[in-house]
């Protein structure tokens, strides 16, 4: 495929549900998980390492207050974006807006570390211009999700909390369907940090 497609990487939520079981000084991005191939690297590592070489274009959107997660992105060769907002449709815009001439953008869940890269690539070859591609696990949406350039008005004016979802409604969706239980798997709690 010879479009370009970038990766926003979005990782400046609070993550308030780990921490109020793991501690408030723990941050989930930086959290030791196994992946899927047995290393034991951060959440946040676990996810870029995931990331197709393919897609080159990579911007990781996330707090000033996670240093140690920008050095991380940067040394997979990932742009960043530092967000004062926690929510969701700030992070989107802020991405997207950090690389607007592409031809689509793959959103990307900071704390999904066990996404095969054989479904980030399907989800990306989904995405046209006029199209939402979407991964689904026995018929549930998961992540990434791929939005194509006619879209990048409406994904940089998203705000608040809420994410681009309301695009679903007027658009053409396309279902990649996937064998991997990595698309609806987000470390929300420190149970979750070791795949089964």
């Amino acid at each position: 495929m010879g479009e370009s497609i970038g990766v926003i990487i979005l990782a400046a939520g609070a993550g308030s549900r780990f921490r109020q079981i793991a501690g408030r000084d723990k941050d989930k991005l930086l959290a030791d998980c196994t992946g899927r191939d047995g290393a034991v690297r951060s959440v946040i590592e676990q996810v870029l390492v995931n990331l197709p070489a393919s897609l080159e274009k990579r911007v990781l959107v996330t707090s000033q207050d996670r240093p140690q997660a920008i050095r991380m992105a940067q040394a997979y060769g990932c742009d960043f974006v530092e967000l004062d907002s926690p929510g969701l449709g700030d992070s989107i815009a802020a991405g997207v807006k950090a690389c607007p001439d592409l031809d689509g953008w793959l959103m990307v869940l900071g704390d999904m570390p066990f996404i095969l890269p054989s479904s980030i690539e399907q989800v990306a070859a989904g995405i046209r211009e006029d199209r939402i591609s979407v991964p689904v696990l026995a018929g549930e949406y998961g992540h990434p999700v791929g939005f194509g350039r006619g879209f990048g008005s409406k994904l940089m004016a998203l705000t608040g909390d809420r994410g681009a979802k309301a695009l679903f409604a007027e658009a053409q969706v396309l279902e990649v369907p996937v064998d991997d239980p990595g698309v609806t798997w987000d470390v929300d709690v420190p149970e979750a940090l070791a795949f089964k």
